[in-house]
């Protein structure tokens, strides 16, 4: 073969080996990155109905199936809540049984495919908890974002915000506890999700960019009778609230953080994700190179950026050992980094975003004494 045409052919083998590699790097990405909102995450393994009875359900016998706690039951056109596992009630080795506390759509029948969720709820906060509540829209970044206000008599509001494989119906969670401790709710729909503006790439940036929209609400807030406001988050939720209350103009307004499950090595997340969903070993540090092609964020952990440094407000964080998504090493550093602002509260046996479901009363213990000093 003349050179000329050996180095042709080698640069175009070269070249197509390339755009492969970019393809795959581009799907492996798309599948950690492009779930729809509300889609439950991968970690979050189905099961089986095997059989109902008056305040009871069977499943397939799992590590999800026997988490302590309460979760939400979803699957095509149902949801419903289980309660704890009632011991010595199955008869069989592959199943378990959990306490039905509701089926709040749809029906639950044998043979159905379901998942546990952290979310309780799947309406609005007057339909499920019976709280009045007003449908706000924020003028944000990309276009309006909705959200959801439930008022109360104090003049510091908490703003929410969800993060990966949720909606806005998971503070639900927490908003029933919230007012009833006279705090205003706003509870808060970011770019991506629906009725809100999409991102112009169609994905998540863990927060980096997401932060902008809480940056509105916080204004929205202060401009309709707040004095202060304490930011509670999820997962990516409560990485955005780590970069407003580093970075947003009102950060001085922000008298408390509460992160619950924080992204804060999102490679270390995004190959979580793109494995859980099948993405073969090998084609995850291409994935993370795509996501950081198409987002732009830098490959280091949040905690060696500036942010830690630049906190500022009280922050409880509730995090745990058993979070395969978002591994709770990197809290437990922030909290080491930072004693003199930042309490880890550590919940066991919890899966990602989901730290009140394990234990609800423990949580709201921990989390009304946090708030307490800041009424």
């Amino acid at each position: 073969m003349r050179p000329a045409t050996a180095t042709a052919t080698a640069v175009t083998t070269i070249l197509g080996l390339g755009a492969a590699a970019v393809a795959a790097g581009r799907y492996a990405c798309d599948a950690a990155l492009k779930a729809p909102p509300g889609r439950s995450l991968p970690a979050d393994r189905r099961l089986t109905v095997h059989a109902t009875a008056v305040g009871q359900v069977t499943l397939t016998r799992s590590f999800s199936a026997l988490r302590p706690g309460v979760y939400g039951l979803t699957g095509p056109g149902v949801h419903a809540v289980v309660g704890p596992v009632v011991e010595g009630a199955s008869t069989a080795p592959d199943t378990v049984v959990r306490r039905l506390e509701r089926v709040s759509r749809g029906v639950l029948e044998p043979g159905a495919k379901v998942r546990l969720t952290p979310e309780l709820y799947d309406g609005d906060p007057l339909g499920d908890l019976g709280l009045e509540y007003r449908e706000v829209e924020i003028p944000g970044e990309l276009g309006t974002l909705p959200a959801w206000f439930v008022p109360g008599a104090r003049d510091t509001w908490v703003i929410t915000l969800h993060g990966l494989g949720a909606s806005r119906a998971h503070p639900m969670n927490l908003m029933g506890f919230l007012h009833g401790q006279r705090f205003p709710v706003l509870d808060l729909a970011c770019r991506g999700d629906r009725g809100a503006p999409r991102p112009a790439d169609g994905v998540g940036h863990f927060g980096a960019c997401e932060w902008r929209d809480l940056d509105a609400a916080l204004r929205h807030a202060l401009r309709n009778g707040a004095a202060n406001v304490i930011v509670h988050g999820w997962s990516t939720g409560a990485t955005a609230a780590l970069y407003a209350a580093a970075c947003s103009p009102l950060r001085d307004r922000i008298s408390g953080l509460v992160l619950d499950s924080p992204v804060l090595d999102w490679p270390v997340t995004l190959r979580a994700l793109a494995a859980a969903r099948g993405v073969p070993a090998a084609l995850l540090p291409l994935a993370v190179r795509a996501a950081q092609g198409r987002t732009g964020l830098s490959r280091a952990p949040l905690l060696d950026s500036s942010v830690p440094a630049a906190l500022r407000a009280p922050t409880l964080l509730l995090h745990g050992p058993h979070d395969t998504i978002a591994p709770w090493g990197p809290s437990r550093e922030l909290a080491a980094r930072r004693p003199d602002l930042v309490s880890l509260h550590t919940v066991a046996q919890a899966p990602h975003a989901a730290m009140w479901n394990a234990g609800p009363a423990r949580y709201e213990e921990t989390l009304r004494r946090f708030l307490t000093p800041l009424m």
